[in-house]
């Protein structure tokens, strides 16, 4: 069971950039999904999340220019980030709770996708 995440690249401040996040594996459910990122010398912090029932939270920075969703079918959530700025780049993790299940048991767990870098720059 994995998170493997997509779509980082360089663009120039004001473009855009889709991120994407699929889980793989034998997966009973996903809960909370959501993305974080990462500056040089900052902290992680939290960008979006969606729960399964598509309740969406924001960080204050990326209100109204990022949008979070979530295909369910496709077992992926994506992060369209629009009228980006230089200091959105860093690197993005996406995060999800995957439930799956075991020796006879379901289980809960956080995973975290391998990160992907969002430079913008002119």
């Amino acid at each position: 069971v994995q998170l493997q995440a997509s779509g980082g690249g360089l663009v120039q401040p004001g473009g855009s950039l889709r991120l994407s996040c699929v889980a793989s594996g034998i997966i009973f459910s996903i809960n909370d999904m959501g993305w974080y990122r990462q500056a040089p010398g900052k902290q992680r912090e939290l960008v979006a999340s969606v729960s399964s029932g598509g309740s969406v939270n924001y960080a204050d920075s990326v209100k109204g220019r990022f949008t979070i969703s979530r295909d369910n079918a496709k077992k992926t959530v994506y992060l369209q980030m629009n009228s980006l700025k230089p200091e959105d780049t860093a690197v993005y993790f996406c995060n999800a709770e995957l439930v799956t299940f075991s020796s006879g048991k379901f289980r809960s767990n956080d995973f975290w996708g391998q990160g992907t870098l969002v430079t913008v720059s002119s």
